[in-house]
């Protein structure tokens, strides 16, 4: 199979899910449809023929309403600002976020954060936290402020997750073309100590009296995880290395023993 074959069967697949994701938006009385391949970017997710999905097989309240085209959009709605903070999905009920569990986060936002729903009287929104540091999301939502969205997403929350993170996985390796993948980076156990402590903010002396290597030896390892990160820089490579779940987001609290 060729390179654009195997891209067009990718698409298809692409085109199902999508279609899926309409199918359950009717059927759960959520039907209108919001979604974005990456939050950070105001490009809208697109099918085969180069049409996005968004205004066409995705409809929203307001049909005016390009979100997909207004770059502010994303700095402005709610649900894209919880997006951000929430891995998990959520709903909106009643003006307020809330989720199956008790969500501080969440709970923060709905204190702090003035919520505009936008015309929007229900909504699921199911986050899809994606390698290198993307998030993508579907948002299905109705203006009925009446829909028992909590029921709904009780017993279809779950479902609607693994929909989201199949739809932007798909999506994001059709994007991405079909020519030979690249290799995940696989970086040592000692380069990972290197940059987890230098992500804590040790200096590589600190480093080498932590992990207890020489000076030299630690600027070694942050070096070589840095070329095969392919990036150039101690910050640079302490950042891919975390969006790549190799360092985490917490700082380690104990001495790493040689």
């Amino acid at each position: 199979m060729t390179p654009g074959e195997v891209t067009s069967e990718l698409m298809q697949d692409v085109v199902r899910l999508a279609e899926r994701v309409a199918e359950v938006g009717r059927e759960i009385g959520l039907p209108y449809i919001g979604t974005s391949p990456d939050i950070g970017s105001p490009a809208p997710m697109f099918g085969p023929d180069g049409r996005p999905f968004n205004g066409d097989l995705f409809r929203w309240l307001d049909p005016d309403l390009r979100y997909w085209e207004d770059r502010g959009f994303a700095l402005r709605s709610a649900f894209v600002y919880a997006t951000r903070s929430c891995a998990e999905p959520f709903y909106f009920k009643h003006g307020k976020l809330a989720s199956w569990r008790v969500n501080p986060t969440l709970d923060a936002i709905n204190a702090t954060y003035p919520i505009d729903p936008m015309g929007v009287g229900t909504a699921i929104v199911a986050p899809a936290y994606l390698p290198a540091g993307v998030i993508g999301a579907v948002v299905w939502a109705s203006p009925d402020e009446d829909v028992p969205v909590d029921r709904v997403f009780a017993e279809r929350a779950v479902e609607l997750h693994a929909l989201t993170l199949k739809l932007m996985g798909a999506y994001a390796d059709a994007r991405l073309g079909a020519g030979p993948a690249e290799a995940p980076v696989r970086l040592t156990r000692r380069e990972i100590q290197c940059l987890r402590w230098a992500a804590a903010g040790k200096t590589d002396h600190e480093v080498a009296d932590i992990v207890g290597i020489s000076m030299p030896t630690v600027r070694f390892h942050i070096t070589n995880a840095s070329r095969k990160l392919h990036v150039v820089g101690r910050s640079q490579a302490i950042h891919r290395a975390a969006t790549l779940g190799y360092i985490g987001a917490t700082p380690p609290a104990a001495r790493v023993s040689a």
